[in-house]
């Protein structure tokens, strides 16, 4: 499998700018797009994002553009937008890209409307490309600044996904690569749903034991939403699934929790980009679908509709019939 010299990274917010300071760490040369011309310049003349990132300089492999056509001469693609944001992306990327280019997806949601997945959505809007997934535990600022990280990159065919890891993998970002891309996409997707779920715990001063009874149940959910999607069980169990849930559930780095955070303490709610809040309610709908129990998720989802307070919910997940533990 042909290595990648050249790789494109479309979306140049905080995680956008650590993917393609990362890339460039593993010898690619990175072409990164963002939409605002006067970001962009800023970026190029100070190398450095100093609105996403402070304080951590570019690498300077990485050159800023504003013109999308400038992705169509890379090897590989790097899709760094929001969830919901991705198919409009890319029906204006896919007149660019040669066929047989990786479109790899970074977004962590579901499509609202659609249900589809974010490498279904790739094979839609640019069906000249190969979709993949990269996701796992990850914050953007220990990424940028060269901090051990690791995570997984799946894509159908195992040769091209272990070419894509070699490529964008250093000594400081380890990555593991799967042919498993519905587990990888899944478990992005629902540990969001589940940070809100532990931000508003945390907002709502409940506890340590109780935030701890929440992830596991919520990791329970997640596993059985994963297998009746087609998951594999090791994926659920490792760094795109329970990893990512350990990461985004700890504390308020995570937009998400902090997003639940804000809710639960009654505080303004500033960050509107929480991709959990997005993917909570199409979450719902594919578990009803097939018939899944997932009560931490639904509270979620009826809280953020506005159809249940949060005191409400909780009290709800306690009055809860007593189980077996499964």
């Amino acid at each position: 499998m042909a290595g990648f010299a050249r790789i494109g990274v479309v979306g140049a917010g905080a995680w956008g700018t650590a993917l393609a300071n990362a890339a460039a760490r593993g010898g690619s040369t990175v072409i990164l797009h963002g939409r605002d011309a006067a970001q962009m310049a800023d970026m190029a003349a100070r190398r450095e994002n100093a609105a996403a990132l402070p304080g951590i300089a570019l690498a300077q492999a990485v050159e800023p553009v504003t013109d999308l056509a400038r992705i169509g001469i890379c090897d590989a693609v790097l899709l760094v937008v929001p969830a919901q944001a991705c198919r409009g992306v890319l029906e204006q990327l896919s007149p660019h890209l040669a066929a047989g280019t990786p479109v790899i997806s970074c977004a962590k949601g579901i499509e609202r409307g659609t249900h589809a997945f974010m490498t279904e959505v790739i094979g839609q809007s640019a069906p000249q490309a190969v979709p993949a997934v990269l996701s796992g535990p990850s914050f953007a600022s220990d990424v940028a600044a060269g901090l051990p990280t690791a995570v997984t990159l799946a894509a159908k065919d195992e040769g091209l996904a272990q070419a894509l890891a070699q490529t964008l993998g250093s000594s400081s970002l380890r990555l593991y690569y799967s042919t498993d891309v519905r587990g990888v996409e899944i478990g992005g997707a629902t540990k969001n749903v589940l940070a809100i779920a532990a931000g508003i715990v945390a907002g709502r001063r409940l506890g340590a034991s109780a935030r701890a009874a929440l992830v596991s149940r919520g990791f329970a959910e997640l596993m059985r939403f994963a297998l009746a999607w087609g998951a594999r069980p090791e994926t659920v169990t490792g760094l795109s699934g329970l990893g990512d849930l350990i990461l985004t559930t700890s504390g308020p780095q995570s937009r998400n929790f902090a997003f639940g955070a804000a809710l639960g303490s009654g505080d303004e709610v500033g960050d509107k980009l929480a991709e959990g809040a997005f993917t909570a309610s199409v979450l719902m709908e594919m578990a009803r679908e097939k018939g899944i129990d997932m009560p931490v998720s639904a509270a979620v989802a009826e809280v953020l509709s506005g159809r249940m307070s949060i005191d409400a919910a909780i009290e709800a997940l306690m009055a809860r019939p007593q189980k077996a533990e499964g």
